[in-house]
């Protein structure tokens, strides 16, 4: 029951985290004068308009089952939507631009992660104590796989930036196969990923929440 319970927080905290992450990156880009976000119904905290249906409703409900099951084997329960809509060239200057839109999701996590450390370090206890820890974790987790450099998530981007252009355009180009790479990084490769991402999110998480909370 409490391994239930633990999964419906985590998924109650799963929502917000996806939009406000997805909003985000819109807000940014349409601030800075890219207006495709606002074209294609993306600067919204509507969560249909982001739903990808591995990422937004497979990937996560899997995680979920694996933690409401106490299964053995664990995946981090984490979410990416559908692609946001971006034209550089609105952007009053593309480079640096484009890094502050990508900046801006994994803000919005750190943010949210934040909250909920803040809350754990001032003394919460009971259920209260637990939802925030579900929240702190989602966030964390949703902050790091982010950073990741695999294609389709934030961390490509980033990586992209100091390719040739060559390269960089083959790279950009392995987005379009986001399913298949973290069908991969979960179920071929989940021991040495997860080693990274658990050891990248403890310590995250104890900069956020104090390592008593983590």
């Amino acid at each position: 029951m409490d391994s239930l319970k633990f999964a419906l927080y985590l998924l109650v905290a799963l929502v917000p985290s996806l939009v406000l992450h997805e909003y985000g990156h819109a807000l940014a880009a349409d601030r800075l004068g890219d207006p495709s976000p606002r074209r294609w119904g993306r600067l919204t905290l509507d969560p249909r308009p982001l739903i990808d249906p591995f990422g937004t409703i497979i990937l996560p409900a899997l995680a979920l089952i694996l933690v409401a099951a106490e299964a053995g084997f664990v995946i981090p329960v984490f979410a990416y939507a559908k692609p946001m809509p971006l034209d550089a060239r609105y952007l009053r200057n593309p480079k640096r631009d484009s890094l502050i839109v990508v900046f801006a999701g994994l803000g919005a996590n750190l943010v949210l992660a934040a909250v909920a450390g803040i809350a754990l370090r001032f003394g919460l206890t009971g259920e209260a104590a637990t939802f925030a820890y579900a929240w702190l974790l989602v966030n964390v987790f949703m902050f790091v796989i982010q950073l990741m450099p695999v294609p389709g998530l934030d961390g490509s981007k980033l990586l992209a930036r100091v390719l040739s252009p060559r390269v960089r355009e083959i790279y950009q180009g392995l987005d379009q196969y986001i399913v298949l790479f973290m069908l991969a990084i979960f179920f071929l490769l989940g021991g040495p990923f997860l080693s990274i991402v658990n050891g990248l999110v403890r310590a995250v998480c104890t900069v956020v929440a104090g390592a008593a909370n983590c």
